[in-house]
């Protein structure tokens, strides 16, 4: 069965208000709840288009999506249109959306879309780097335990990795992908973009770490390339022996597991695992 009212997820911009489609404005004068992430945020927009929003206004964020998509869901039962809008991008893309979209699918209610800005898709065109097959990550764990863990899982992945980033956690973020992925991997942070200040800072993800050191400011956007098998795959087994070679000459294991894989460009935790569970078996 279906119900019918409407929800409309409505894509945001990400930076410049001019990048607003002509229907976000239709529909933020004509919908009867629009539900925002920051009614604040959503006020200014409205104020900068020209546009009289129409319907009841409501919060719509991390902290009350449960509760509040529930209370969503029936108002669009009674035949009303709720528009979902986000800071910036589209809602549900690392930001509140998900739980009233898919209630709003098991309750049979009508779910469409408003095209806008992608902060994902922006900086994967800008980044120079393979566009044909790509994959979303959101943001990396912040602890750093989880987030070697996470990183380890994704150092054979072929498509490029899109991630989002807060600023004062990016070196460290970078330094862990370094570590992951090799320091030589082509990524490319995206600052900023549309914005009066939009950088674009593409290399390795080494050097990409060293700079981002010195501190970077703004929203924040990681694009890394993925993995490309070589012809001639390193030899694990000439690895490990060079390992245990430079171990036998006295340099530490630890010190001797990270030269080998930056030389042979793999993930340093990848071979050190390696090690270890060679030197336990008898």
């Amino acid at each position: 069965m279906t119900v019918e009212g409407r929800l409309v997820l409505a894509g945001a911009p990400i930076g410049q208000a001019g990048d607003v489609s002509p229907r976000l404005r239709e529909v933020l004068e004509s919908a009867d709840v629009v539900a925002a992430e920051d009614t604040r945020r959503l006020r200014r927009l409205a104020t900068e288009l020209g546009v009289e929003i129409g319907g009841r206004v409501v919060s719509y964020y991390d902290a009350n999506e449960a509760g509040r998509a529930q209370e969503l869901v029936e108002t669009l039962k009674q035949g009303r249109t709720v528009v979902v809008i986000t800071d910036a991008g589209m809602p549900g893309v690392s930001d509140p959306g998900y739980r009233l979209t898919h209630l709003a699918v098991e309750a049979g209610i009508r779910v469409t879309a408003l095209p806008g800005p992608s902060a994902v898709t922006t900086a994967l065109a800008v980044s120079g780097l393979a566009s044909d097959r790509f994959c979303f990550e959101g943001f990396p764990p912040r602890k750093g335990g989880d987030r070697a863990r996470r990183l380890a899982t994704l150092s054979a992945e072929e498509r490029t990795m899109v991630f989002f980033e807060a600023p004062h956690r990016l070196a460290d973020s970078l330094a862990a992908m370094a570590e992951a992925f090799g320091a030589d991997r082509p990524a490319a942070v995206c600052r900023e973009l549309t914005k009066t200040y939009e950088e674009v800072r593409r290399g390795g993800l080494g050097e990409l770490a060293e700079w981002a050191a010195g501190g970077v400011k703004g929203e924040i956007t990681v694009v890394v390339a993925g993995h490309v098998p070589g012809d001639s795959e390193p030899d694990l087994d000439e690895l490990v022996a060079e390992v245990d070679r430079r171990v036998a000459e006295g340099t530490q294991r630890k010190t001797a597991v990270a030269e080998v894989a930056k030389a042979a460009g793999i993930p340093k935790r990848e071979l050190y695992d390696l090690v270890h569970r060679r030197s336990a078996t008898p």
